[in-house]
């Protein structure tokens, strides 16, 4: 992908959303009041109202001297994927930009931003949320350890809530780290469902319909025909990929 078309698609969502913000402050209102309202279903206020320098998916990476050296020189043999996100990196792209350009979830994201901060290959973010939202998105980090990260538990609590689940393990009654610290008092269940929500969404793949993009935007660059050629790409991909699971599947079975 050149340089013009990631400035380009990674602007599409931003077109889309330039073009809610031009609608009259009347019809804005409506649309806030049924997305708070929508919202409020499943997220506490702490994750509505959540800074925008602590959101996991705005939050734009920077490579670091061994991450531009490993993406130029390719020396560490890593994945396509990773060297992708590498290149989305140094293009300055968001989170949520890299997932659109891929396709990639954000589970899958998340998975290669905790990669490569291991690896360092970029550097350690300044907000205590991003690491921890990305960690927990991508299985590094369990409940208890995500609300100690971001300072919502401490170390004395969490080792409690860690007792107390082992007690009622060895009493037969075994119950999950999210329901005994709900029980401690530690955090609220809309804490802890607002968290599992996040997660289980993080698993979705998100493509922009191409009917809503902006005119200019399939005009000033052809990323509406772009678009359709990368979706009926991936349809069939999905497609043979579905297939060759099947064949697997039956094979094992059939072996079993």
């Amino acid at each position: 992908m050149n340089r013009k078309r990631v400035i380009l698609t990674k602007n599409i969502l931003l077109l889309f959303l330039d073009k809610l913000l031009a609608f009259p402050l009347w019809v804005k209102q409506i649309i806030y009041l049924r997305l708070y309202e929508n919202l409020s279903l499943s997220l506490s206020e702490d994750f509505i109202h959540a800074k925008e320098e602590d959101i996991f998916h705005l939050y734009v990476p920077t490579l670091s001297f061994v991450g531009r050296t490993e993406l130029a020189e390719k020396k560490d043999g890593l994945d396509n994927n990773i060297y992708t996100f590498l290149k989305n990196i140094s293009d300055e792209l968001n989170i949520l930009e890299i997932s659109m350009n891929n396709f990639w979830t954000m589970e899958e994201v998340a998975k290669y931003y905790i990669f490569c901060l291991e690896q360092n290959y970029v550097k350690v973010p300044d907000s205590k949320y991003i690491y921890a939202m990305a960690g927990f998105m991508a299985g590094k980090l369990r409940t208890g350890e995500y609300f100690k990260r971001i300072g919502k538990i401490n170390v004395d609590q969490l080792e409690e809530t860690i007792v107390k689940q082992r007690e009622c393990a060895e009493k037969g009654t075994p119950l999950k780290m999210a329901e005994i610290m709900i029980n401690l008092g530690f955090v609220t269940e809309k804490d802890t469902s607002s968290l599992l929500t996040i997660k289980e969404e993080s698993k979705k793949r998100f493509i922009l319909d191409p009917t809503i993009i902006p005119k200019e935007a399939a005009e000033n660059s052809g990323s509406l025909k772009a678009c359709q050629d990368e979706l009926a790409k991936l349809t069939e991909q999905n497609r043979l990929l579905k297939e060759q699971l099947g064949k697997i599947l039956a094979l094992v079975k059939k072996n079993g």
